[in-house]
This record gives structure tokens, sequence and C-alpha cells, in this order.
């Protein structure tokens, strides 16, 4: 039962160009379980979003809401569709059509999406705003991952950072590294890096290196990560960067630190390059930033791996919070907002590395086993229907 989604739309969305062409996108919408309560996960605008990759997503969100204990199953959507080649009225007309034709689908008891790969904020409004209208009132918690005026949480933004830096902080005093002037390298400096970055000065550690797609700098008694993202905020790079010394991108992998958190896309740090890895914890901030080849080599030499269905989850506890506060209307401060979040985060952490110390296995796999487990005891509790 766990292995197959529990249900799959595949829609078609003619959508009207702005020089009154027209051309037919496809959109899809996976609820892959809902045993522990409503689907849970993002729309995705990408050229390359199928049915496969949706489904794939949508089991990997039911394994993290597990895990973090929230009470959702999960869920995922997309339209094949590059964004980047439409306006912004095109992305608009597709995402109400898109929302139109699954809108049997969603809703505040039955799956919450969020904003993914190429959707944000924006995105998520002209969802509600639509689902809404065909309801005949506003339903705050169909979506979450809003702006702040209209039923968004505070926290939201940095959130996906913010539980990556209380997990990796955690992992760092468990391998016996004090955080307070251990040191770090962050690859990537979008929505997560930066803000890892930015929380990992916060906790006193000195972030060395940093990286982005058009290249690397370096600072071996540490960036200044205010200045840096002053400079990115200018020229949209941290190339440049008078702070620091340019490097190779590759090389914020096996910079001399004690943590990395990779926090771009996937299979950056694999066979190739495992080996070379110095750090001795790498805490994923990206989805599959590790392979599996990588994983074997990593924990042979000893570097404790904090798998993403555990480091990046910060993002699914918030909007589970903003899900909470719209059903409830009643909002939280952000610090509220960061402190429930932090204290989740962090017995996530302790609940995964008991038991992996307990069975003697990887973080990765006690985080899986656990979340799995999990979903299995609900359908066994609640049993087969009819």
């Amino acid at each position: 039962m766990l292995a197959e989604p529990r249900r799959e739309v595949s829609v078609s969305i003619p959508l009207r160009r702005d020089d009154g062409s027209v051309e037919v996108l496809r959109g899809y919408r996976v609820q892959h379980n809902y045993s522990r309560g409503p689907g849970k996960g993002g729309v995705r605008f990408d050229a390359r979003v199928d049915l496969d990759e949706v489904r794939a997503l949508a089991m990997w969100m039911t394994w993290k809401c597990a895990l973090l204990d929230v009470p959702y199953g999960g869920a995922k959507g997309g339209v094949r569709v590059d964004p980047r080649g439409y306006s912004t009225a095109e992305l608009e007309r597709i995402t109400r059509r898109y929302t139109s034709e699954i809108a049997p689908l969603i809703g505040p008891n039955q799956d919450i999406p969020a904003p993914d790969v190429g959707t944000d904020e924006q995105t998520m409004a002209w969802m509600m705003d639509t689902y809404s209208v065909g309801r005949g009132h506003t339903v705050l918690g169909v979506v979450t991952g809003k702006p702040i005026s209209v039923g968004g949480s505070q926290g939201r933004a940095g959130s996906t950072s913010r539980g990556v830096v209380a997990v990796a902080v955690e992992a760092l005093r468990h391998v016996g590294i004090d955080p307070e002037g251990a040191t770090a390298a962050v690859q990537g400096f979008g929505k997560v890096g930066r803000g890892a970055a930015r929380f990992l000065a916060r906790e006193g550690v000195r972030v060395l290196a940093v990286s982005d797609v058009n290249g690397a700098v370096h600072h071996p008694d540490g960036l200044d990560v205010e200045a840096l993202e002053a400079h990115v905020d200018a020229t949209g790079s941290v190339v440049g960067f008078p702070g620091g010394t340019p490097v190779e991108s590759d090389e914020v992998l096996t910079a001399d630190v004690d943590l990395i958190v990779p926090a771009a896309v996937e299979g950056v740090i694999h066979a190739g390059n495992a080996a070379r890895v110095r750090a001795r914890v790498v805490a994923e901030g990206a989805n599959g930033p590790v392979t599996t080849a990588a994983d074997e080599v990593l924990a042979a030499n000893g570097v404790l791996v904090v798998p993403d269905i555990l480091a990046n989850a910060g993002g699914v506890v918030v909007s589970y919070f903003e899900w909470v506060q719209a059903n409830q209307s009643y909002w939280w401060s952000e610090a509220e907002v960061d402190e429930r979040l932090v204290e989740r985060m962090i017995r996530a952490w302790n609940d995964v590395l008991a038991y992996a110390t307990d069975n003697q296995l990887s973080l990765r796999l006690a985080a899986t086993c656990m979340a799995v487990e999990r979903v299995y005891r609900a359908h066994e509790v609640r049993g087969l229907y009819p």
C-alpha cells in the first residue's frame, strides 16, 4: 500500500498567451498517502515535470511529514512549463486554471499545496484566491507559503534554513565540536544556503567559504556574511565579493572545515569527490546532494551525514504552523514561530539519533525507517476499508 499513490490526477491547462495564441500545458497532482492527515506538498513549475517525478516527490513528503511528526500525508503537484518563458500575467492564468482543475482534490482538510521550484508566495496567493472564489468565501488554509498580508506565517521565509542550522548545530555537538568557533562551508547561496550562512554566523560558526552558480569565495578567518548578503543584493552573485578570495566552486565541498551545508542541487557529493571531503558533518540543505555511493565513502571516513529528510524539513514544519494559524484565525509572532520550529527540529534530531544508535543504523536509514514505521502504524491502527 505504501508503494502506491492513493490518488493521482493529470489535467490539461489551456493557456491564452499574451499574443492571442493558445497552447495546452500539462499539470499533475499526486496524493501519496493521507493516513496521518491531509496531503501536504509543493507545486513546481518546471519544464522537466512529469508524473513519475511528482509521484516520487509525493512519497518523499509522506516520509518527511511522518518523521517530523506533523499530522499530514505526502502530496505533490506540478505543471510542465518553464516559467522563465512566460509573462507574469500568463503565469497567473496558468496558476488559476491549474488550481481550478485540481480544486476538487485540494482543501484545508484534504490537501494543502505550497511553493516549490518555479513558484513562490505570489503563486500561492493566486491559488488561494482561485479556490476561495469557487467556495464563495476566503479559505486561508487551502495553501501555505502565502504572503503575510493574506494569511502567511511570520518566519516562513527562513524556515528551511533555520531548521538546517538547528540540526547542524546539534550534529556538531554530537561529534564533539563546539559550534562557537566551529567552521563551515555553504554550497549554494539561494533561498536555503543564504539563510543557513546567516544563521550559522549568528550561532558563532565561522563561514569560511560559500558558492553559487557563478563561482565561490573563501576567507580563512571567516566571511562577513552580512556584507556578503549586501554584495549579492547589489550584484546578484557572490563573485567579486571584496571580503573574500575567489576559489573554484568545487573546492567549497572539500574545504578544510567542520561542517558542509550543500544547499543547491542534487548529487554534488558523489563517488568522485567524497573521499576528499574533510568536514566532520554534512547537513543536507538541498534534496539529495549526497549520492548513495558517496554515502558509503563518507561513512567509512567517519563523516556524519544529516539526511535531507530531516535537515531541510523546517519548511514543512512552518507550513504546518501556517495552516494551524489559518484554521484558528490567530497569528503567532516570528519569535514564537522560530522557537517552536527549533524545538520541533531538535526533538526530531534526538529521535533519529536514538533510533540510529539503538539499531546501529546510519542517520539516513534510521530517519527513513522511523518515518515508514510511523505511517505503517497509522495504517495498522485505522485498519483496511472495507
